[in-house]
């Protein structure tokens, strides 16, 4: 699966501000690749602004789709006028790994609760709008087994593909190299094994990591 995510550094994250009779909505946007991630936004958010009327908050740490780690707050808004709304928005996006907290400075005007849903909605998608990004793809670990004479050819081909080595376990009957396979992508390596004249062994995907090679997480 590929889907686009936040481009943002660990610790970073991206800020819009919308104003609605008087009251200020403050967009933080960051990349989320697991609930810490947001965790760690929100609380950015409050210790930068200790004196907002709320912190509002909606993340997606995983996929588009994903149904375990995901979560939204109205922070004391009356239900269902603040997360949900910023939630619908970040889903409607079909972004992944994406945190956002939006907080917000009352201006002495009640917006009541359609008011406070499209703001809240808004806010979000303002900040979407200018929010850098970049494709993610879910990978899955592959290892092969090639002679030493091959590993670069074996290297060559990966890059030429787009496929990472992510790790490399010296053996004594050659080289073992861990891929990060693209899980949308079949497993066809026709083209490697008549590059290497049929000196590739592909080792069982759900067996342990040879000694020294580090697996990717599944």
């Amino acid at each position: 699966m590929r889907y686009p995510a936040p481009d943002l550094a660990p610790g970073d994250w991206h800020e819009t501000v919308l104003e609605v009779e008087r009251s200020r909505f403050l967009a933080w946007v960051c990349h989320a690749p697991d609930v810490a991630a947001f965790e760690a936004l929100l609380a950015a958010a409050r210790q930068a602004h200790p004196n907002a009327s709320h912190h509002c908050s909606a993340f997606i740490a995983g996929p588009p789709g994903e149904q375990q780690a995901i979560g939204f707050s109205d922070d004391g808004e009356p239900g269902g006028t603040a997360g949900r709304p910023m939630y619908q928005v970040l889903e409607g996006a079909g972004l992944g790994q994406v945190g956002c907290v939006v907080t917000r400075y009352f201006g002495g005007t009640k917006l009541g609760t359609g008011g406070l849903a499209r703001a809240y909605g808004q806010a979000v998608s303002d900040a979407l709008d200018t929010l850098p990004c970049r494709e993610v793809t879910e990978r899955d670990a592959l290892q092969l087994r090639v002679e030493f004479a091959g590993e670069a050819q074996a290297r060559a081909w990966c890059a030429e593909h787009d496929i990472p080595v992510e790790g490399a376990a010296y053996q004594a009957d050659g080289v073992v190299l861990t891929l990060g396979w693209p899980r949308d992508t079949p497993r066809d390596l026709t083209s490697l094994e008549a590059r290497l004249k049929g000196r590739l062994e592909l080792l069982d995907p759900d067996a342990a990591c040879p000694p020294g090679a580090p697996c990717s997480d599944r």
